[in-house]
């Protein structure tokens, strides 16, 4: 069952709770630490595994984080109650099937409570992978436009791959993933952000292949 908070925070119209913070945070912890685990090759007990946790914490753990944001955002925006909640099990999961070489995430969602039809639920969905794909412009402007070597140059090419990641796997318009609702309110939209994450996924394999 999910409920509010005793205890809120309101900055503007957006409005949060220590359990949407504390399960933000959670989250966040729980996808760095499954994503380091598979980077470093499972190598947890190795000198360099902070290493790979920060790598992982500012390139998939910010998308995940903006990505979910951006859902929040729009809908209160729209007056709509809107939270993320964690899911507990599918992030012991995640780290588990790490181990494996590999990281299955759901690690929750923003739930919504208000008047959302298709429109507004297709601009709502609409944002999560949009924040995803700004953040691969950011990730790649800055490797082109400054000097980046060693971490900083590693942490902007993950950053640029994952979220171009996010952002096509999202789009996937199957089940209740953002794809299929985008694709319900606006064909066009749809066809745009896929073609936008496409063409960074392509260049990502072809000049940095990162993967």
């Amino acid at each position: 069952m999910y409920y509010r908070a005793n205890k809120q925070y309101k900055w503007g119209f957006l409005t949060t709770s220590d359990i949407e913070i504390r399960d933000l945070l959670k989250a966040w912890v729980a996808i760095s630490l499954a994503f380091a685990i598979v980077i470093s090759g499972g190598r947890i007990f190795s000198p360099g595994f902070i290493t790979f946790f920060l790598l992982a914490a500012f390139s998939v753990g910010i998308g995940f984080i903006v990505h979910e944001l951006g859902h929040k955002v729009v809908a209160q925006h729209y007056g709509c109650w809107a939270e993320f909640r964690a899911f507990n099990f599918m992030l012991w999961v995640a780290v588990a099937m790490s181990f494996l070489g590999f990281v299955f995430a759901a690690p929750g969602a923003v739930m919504i409570q208000g008047p959302v039809g298709i429109r507004r639920n297709g601009k709502i969905s609409m944002a999560g992978p949009g924040m995803n794909l700004l953040l691969s412009v950011f990730f790649l402007g800055n490797l082109f436009l400054l000097p980046l070597t060693g971490f900083l140059e590693q942490l902007f090419l993950y950053g640029f791959a994952i979220n171009t990641f996010l952002a096509l796997f999202n789009l996937i318009p199957i089940l209740n993933f953002d794809g299929r609702k985008i694709l319900r309110w606006n064909k066009g939209v749809y066809a745009i952000m896929v073609f936008i994450a496409f063409v960074f996924m392509m260049f990502q394999s072809i000049y940095l292949k990162v993967f």
